[in-house]
């Protein structure tokens, strides 16, 4: 989930191998048993989406993985944390109908490199500016949720002439109201029973310490966090399958994931001061937000674009795609036609 109080840059050298391609499997003391022993290997999921297949480049110095399906106009996808491209499995085949579909691991995400730096939103996206290039494309629709939505919103502002449209899910880029966000939690915050509860980011400061959430998320704690992760951050419990919590616990599991997950968030700071060098968007813009995530989106995107049309979410919590699939292609179709 995106957004952050404070940010740093982690100077942690990873031993382990963080380019490792073998296929992903749970880490042996997890205790999510729906992972055990199963296969989440980009192989496996793929064949879940009959007419997708993977594909890697070499972009800037390191090689990304994205699923790719269908025709059409390009429309690029770009996930957010603790998720994977599998993030909009559940609506790819549809929008397949109508565009050629990328759903991009950007840096340090899934089955793409895990380097050491270049964790900042502006770097990023030069990555995914690079990657557009080498596949042939002058020009692309561009939506991002979570992480990726600041990615996809630091790439508009950079190559505005490579693109067409972008929508934004559930987070806007790092701001200095990142700077403002409190360290005790508003009354509420944590009441299971109102789901249209607003949301307390805990994980925002967490995520920026070195090195101790890579030491303490192992194995079950790693499934403890993030199912919980899951669940809060749903309208219903459980809008997260099992499989598909399995799927992104087995991704952030593998060497050096952890790490390049966290530095997203280590790079904040640097976001904040980039976004002062970005001028306004002007290409047409969609905030799509769920029960708690809209006011925030609202209030950047007010700010920040010109051509804008928002949609708030009702009984729909962060994971946009997932869980409200139909309206999400619904709403794709429309204004990336």
């Amino acid at each position: 989930m995106l957004l952050s109080a404070c940010a740093g840059n982690n100077k942690h050298q990873d031993r382990e191998n963080a380019t490792d391609k073998n296929p992903i499997k749970i880490v042996s003391n997890s205790g999510n048993d729906q992972a055990k022993n199963k296969d989440y290997s980009d192989e496996e999921l793929v064949k879940k989406l009959p007419g997708f297949k993977n594909g890697t480049k070499k972009v800037n110095g390191i090689t990304i993985h994205y699923v790719e399906g269908g025709k059409g106009e390009p429309l690029f996808l770009l996930p957010g944390w603790p998720e994977t491209w599998y993030a909009f499995h559940k609506i790819m085949p549809a929008l397949a109908e109508k565009y050629h579909v990328y759903s991009v691991d950007y840096r340090g995400m899934g089955s793409s490199d895990k380097p050491e730096s270049g964790y900042d939103k502006k770097t990023m996206a030069s990555d995914i500016y690079a990657l557009v290039k080498k596949l042939g494309y002058e020009k692309i629709n561009l939506a991002g949720h979570d992480i990726g939505a600041p990615v996809a919103y630091a790439y508009a502002a950079m190559y505005p002439q490579a693109t067409k449209k972008l929508a934004m899910m559930d987070a806007s880029h790092p701001n200095d109201n990142f700077l403002k966000i409190p360290i005790l939690p508003p009354p509420g915050v944590y009441d299971v029973d109102n789901p249209d509860r607003a949301k307390f980011y805990w994980w925002f400061a967490f995520n920026t310490i070195p090195e101790l959430p890579e030491q303490l998320l192992q194995g079950k704690q790693l499934d403890i966090a993030y199912n919980w992760l899951f669940d809060y951050l749903a309208y219903e419990k459980g809008a997260i399958t099992k499989e598909e919590r399995a799927i992104y616990i087995a991704a952030y599991a593998k060497p050096g994931a952890l790490r390049a997950g966290n530095n997203w968030y280590r790079a904040f700071r640097q976001d904040i001061e980039d976004l002062k060098t970005y001028k306004n968007l002007s290409v047409p813009v969609l905030g799509i937000g769920g029960v708690s995530g809209y006011k925030n989106l609202d209030l950047f995107l007010h700010a920040h674009a010109t051509d804008l049309k928002l949609v708030k979410l009702d009984k729909c919590g962060h994971w946009i795609a997932e869980e409200n699939p139909q309206e999400t292609i619904k709403l794709f179709k429309e204004f990336f036609s």
